[in-house]
């Protein structure tokens, strides 16, 4: 506006002249109102003062966003160890039903097994019964005959003494074996049984290491701070050294003594 002013003022009597000069006063008026406040005394403190107030606050914000992001990563990370430990928890008592059910099977199979010899040797010893009354029988009714005057030939004692000795001999030999089939199934499931024992003191040794752990590191933390806290680096880590070689050496525990 001014230049277009300073252009025309050598030409006053052109049209549009008064209509740049109310444009320019009016802009004038504009720009006095704007700078006014600039010229009141403290208005540059006060400026200072809400800028650094809008800093602060921006800040604040910054801040509260950081922890808030901060606090999000923190509990999905713990959310993240939760379902760690859920699964390792759930995946070990499946280990363990599993191995319950084999277990389990194992002993049913193995008791199937000896049910059944079990149950050859009750038939085997049923016959040899029957084998016994099968003798007796013969002779009874040999004796009877003999009073009656009748006499079986040699020949046929002969056939019925071989073939009771044959079945004799045969129903021995599958006892034999049938008592070594069951003494081998006894040493197996004593030697499960055993097993079964030595994981069950094994399980319960763990349980009594873990608890005992658990205690050691809960005292060790009460005295010098939480691992994950103090870092190894710490100023408590050189103290925490020299109580704890106590533990590896008996000439340190006499010195720390």
């Amino acid at each position: 506006l001014c230049r277009a002013l300073r252009l025309r003022e050598e030409q006053p009597e052109q049209p549009g002249w008064e209509r740049l000069r109310e444009e320019a006063e009016e802009a004038r008026r504009e720009l006095r109102e704007l700078v006014r406040p600039l010229r009141e005394p403290g208005y540059r403190q006060e400026l200072r003062r809400k800028v650094e107030k809008a800093r602060k606050r921006r800040l604040r914000l910054q801040r509260r966003k950081q922890e808030a992001k901060a606090a999000k990563e923190e509990e999905a990370a713990r959310a993240a160890e939760r379902e760690a430990k859920i699964d390792q928890w759930r995946a070990k008592c499946i280990q363990e039903v599993e191995e319950k059910n084999r277990e389990r099977e194992l002993k049913a199979a193995a008791d199937s097994v000896l049910s059944e010899v079990r149950k050859k040797q009750a038939d085997t010893k049923r016959m040899v019964d029957i084998l016994r009354a099968l003798e007796k029988l013969r002779k009874l009714r040999k004796e009877a005959a003999g009073r009656k005057g009748v006499c079986p030939p040699p020949s046929a004692d002969e056939a019925f003494e071989t073939q009771v000795e044959s079945l004799k001999t045969l129903l021995k030999s599958r006892t034999e074996l049938y008592e070594a089939e069951e003494r081998a199934l006894r040493v197996m499931l004593e030697g499960e049984q055993e097993e079964e024992r030595k994981r069950e003191m094994e399980k319960k040794q763990k349980k009594e290491r873990e608890k005992l752990l658990q205690q050691k590191l809960e005292i060790d933390s009460k005295l010098f701070g939480d691992p994950d806290e103090f870092p190894l680096a710490h100023l408590l880590q050189p103290f925490r050294e020299y109580y704890l070689q106590a533990e590896h050496s008996v000439a340190a525990l006499i010195q720390i003594r």
